[in-house]
């Protein structure tokens, strides 16, 4: 945990913006995956965690912004628990921890609760993404189930996506940690991905990496040759002579927060002539996507950077024709980039976003577009210091993909089917990297991980 001061002056700081009534935050419990005994991993809710601190299932917290006082609620273990569990800190010591003078059992927060509502007080809460916590807040405030997500508070979520998109210096220090984390999988990786190796030795290697760092992934490892499937969680191929290994993953953090990395590698260790050409082209819609980042900027604009830069790369190797801003204009690139740029990221690898899409990465300035690609870039809005995104452009050769589009005729102005024929068992290539947005600029965080042609193949040799 952080010090009990960073929790206390969370707290404050959204409970000046909300300005009144009181602010639930329900945590996460168990969730079975067969039978109630056997649960998947636990992981807290992003939003309790920031704001309570308290990594364990089964409590909730609450702020009362007129009396201008903190709660923790929660069952203390008794003597069956401890049995199976060993011994576990008190409601009570575990609210010391994060700076909160008033704890009770969860019974008194249903009565506080239906309280408030019988005196006609404001019960403020975020979007819940569980079942268990929609029928939880149904009970406690008189709603029904179906409306709970109706009745969330859109002023709550606003001023918990304004103040959770600025990271801290720890919270820089904690994506950072985790990061190092990914250093290490790369490293694995490119001492795996050889010729005859199955997908899964990779990813259980990968897997491995985090759990010697007692970590756990920060989303589903996406891990495969057929890199032309976005997210491909299927690790069952035996890999050969010049693939292309696609490998997105992420660890997290002691605190929770995430890492996020791609890279592609040639199982092998060398690229081949025309996977080196296609390889640059990302590379250099990456750099230009990064170096375009500061305060000010919009993210939009950065994404049509990339998407201008594999434009015309793909025109250079003859894949597209005609004029590139025009082509870009038209959305004809997303044959080949079919998603956005990228996320914003924290203590969710997709920071936030169970709060709504739109409300972290669109504003009142701006809109999602419902051209093809574009309409999936998830974060648009102008970037500010403190703000954590990820970068990573792509191209993807998706044989579903070029023949509905050629028996459309779709963008045959810009697109030349026959050369694609050739690409079509190509596969696909994305790199990703972490970047703070600094009050200068940028900055790329973490170690470096290989990602120039040089430097992979210098690695995987190694």
């Amino acid at each position: 945990m952080f010090n009990a001061s960073v929790y206390r002056e969370r707290r404050q700081v959204l409970r000046r913006q909300m300005g009144s009534g009181l602010l639930l935050f329900p945590g996460n419990g168990e969730s079975p995956m067969n039978y109630p005994a056997n649960t998947y991993p636990f992981r807290q809710d992003s939003s309790f965690l920031y704001y309570f601190g308290v990594d364990k299932p089964g409590f909730v917290g609450l702020i009362d912004v007129d009396e201008d006082c903190d709660y923790l609620y929660g069952n203390d273990f008794d003597i069956d628990d401890i049995i199976w569990m060993g011994p576990q800190p008190s409601v009570r010591e575990l609210a010391d921890v994060v700076g909160i003078n008033s704890t009770g059992d969860n019974s008194q927060l249903a009565e506080r609760l239906a309280a408030a509502v019988n005196a006609g007080r404001r019960i403020h809460f975020l979007s819940p993404y569980r079942m268990e916590e929609q029928v939880r807040i149904a009970e406690w405030l008189g709603l029904d189930v179906a409306a709970v997500n109706r009745h969330a508070s859109r002023a709550m979520i606003r001023a918990v996506v304004t103040q959770r998109s600025t990271k801290s210096e720890a919270e820089i220090r904690e994506i950072e940690k985790a990061l190092e984390i990914s250093s290490r999988i790369y490293e694995t990786v490119m001492d795996l991905a050889r010729p005859g190796v199955n997908e899964g030795e990779v990813a259980g290697a990968l897997l491995g990496v985090v759990g010697r760092a007692n970590s756990h992934i920060s989303f589903p490892t996406i891990l495969s040759v057929h890199g032309e499937t976005l997210h491909n969680h299927f690790h069952g191929n035996e890999m050969r002579e010049d693939d292309l290994l696609v490998v997105d993953s992420g660890a997290e953090s002691p605190e929770h927060y995430a890492s996020d990395i791609t890279r592609t590698f040639p199982v092998g260790g060398r690229f081949t002539p025309v996977q080196r050409q296609v390889y640059e082209i990302v590379l250099r819609a990456q750099e230009a996507a990064i170096q375009a980042m500061r305060p000010g900027t919009r993210f939009l604009d950065c994404h049509m950077m990339a998407a201008r830069e594999i434009a015309t790369g793909l025109k250079e190797i003859g894949l597209m024709k005609g004029d590139v801003d025009e082509a870009v204009q038209a959305g004809a690139h997303a044959l080949f980039f079919p998603h956005g740029l990228g996320h914003m990221m924290g203590l969710d690898v997709h920071d936030m976003e169970n709060l709504g899409e739109n409300l972290v990465g669109y504003d009142e300035t701006i809109s999602r577009s419902r051209q093809f690609g574009l309409s999936a870039l998830r974060m648009a809005r102008e970037l500010f210091p403190g703000f954590v995104v990820t970068v990573e452009p792509g191209i993807y050769f998706i044989p579903a993909l070029i023949d509905q589009w050629r028996r459309e005729g779709a963008h045959s102005d810009f697109i030349d089917y026959d050369a694609l024929e050739t690409f079509r068992d190509f596969g696909g290539i994305r790199i990703e990297d972490d970047v703070l947005v600094t009050a200068e600029g940028h900055r790329v965080l973490g170690p470096k991980i290989p990602k120039t042609v040089a430097d992979i193949e210098s690695g995987m040799k190694g």
